[in-house]
């Protein structure tokens, strides 16, 4: 049975070597608990919590992996200044009850000689995020794996706010036949609307108000497409308001919801509005179902 959510104040187990990790799973184990695992890279903001929290209703030990992955970081992103704040996640993920954190060096997940790598196709293949980071869903798929092989989990549990990292992963597992079931959870934003993203930490306070576009033209374009409006009409009102507000606009596309490929003239799928783009420094996503 799931334990009870949130606020419990309880040793939290910190590991960074694997054997270390796999005693304490075989104990899980011998114990005949079931896990959870919340992949994070740290930076743990309500949006993270909010997983552990899902986590916790649906399996009896929660595991939270902390790892800044450099394979999905292309040389000019931001994997140097990327925020880290391990100190200040500990405490959150004690208050918020998990009961371990995987925390390996990059030694340990890339080994000296590692050569093999996860390149997905299907929702990694679409012209949204793989588009302007080709590199990245082989880097997210790679890992991810290693992480489920490492945990062992019965449920993965991934944000929303990723949706196209969400349907690479869920397809990536269903694929390799691994067991795992990944778990969707609901993006978390703030009471304005935005989207939680540990990135969120790098806007102005004029950039953070200015990426309020964001959420509101994903409302506007998502009413607009339930009131049958044509979708071009509805996607080019929207882009322009995006751009006149200040972003640099990579995409605002509306995408079949399970797949993410471009929806068919005259067929009614479910749907689901994507956007990415930058201001200043600082490229944000988000996205929302019509």
């Amino acid at each position: 049975m799931a334990k009870k959510t949130g606020g419990s104040k309880q040793k939290l187990r910190v590991v960074r070597a694997l054997p270390a990790l796999k005693g304490v799973i075989a104990e899980y184990r011998t114990r005949h608990k079931t896990i959870a695992l919340v992949p994070t890279m740290g930076a743990l903001h309500a949006g993270h919590l909010a997983l552990v929290q899902s986590a916790q209703r649906r399996a009896d030990r929660v595991i939270v992996s902390i790892f800044v992955n450099p394979a999905q970081f292309a040389p000019n992103e931001d994997l140097k200044t990327y925020p880290r704040t391990f100190a200040k996640d500990l405490a959150a993920l004690r208050h918020a009850g998990a009961d371990l954190v995987w925390s390996p060096d990059v030694k340990t997940m890339y080994p000296d000689g590692f050569a093999m790598r996860i390149v997905p196709d299907g929702p990694a293949s679409v012209g949204l995020e793989d588009r302007f980071r080709p590199h990245f869903f082989a880097g997210v798929a790679t890992v991810v794996a290693k992480l489920l092989i490492q945990c062992e989990p019965d449920f993965a549990m991934f944000g929303e706010k990723d949706y196209q990292q969400l349907k690479v992963v869920t397809r990536m597992v269903r694929d390799l036949g691994l067991k795992t079931r990944i778990v969707g959870v609901p993006t978390v934003r703030e009471t304005d609307g935005l989207a939680l993203s540990s990135r969120n930490a790098y806007l102005s306070p004029a950039e953070r108000q200015t990426a309020l576009i964001l959420s509101r033209t994903l409302k506007e374009c998502a009413s607009g497409l339930r009131a049958d409006k044509p979708v071009d009409d509805v996607l080019d009102r929207g882009s322009n308001a995006i751009k006149a507000a200040g972003f640099v606009l990579d995409y605002l596309e509306a995408r079949n919801a399970d797949t993410l490929a471009p929806l068919q003239s005259g067929k009614k799928e479910p749907t689901r509005l994507l956007v990415a783009a930058r201001i200043g420094t600082t490229r944000l996503i988000d996205n929302l179902a019509v």
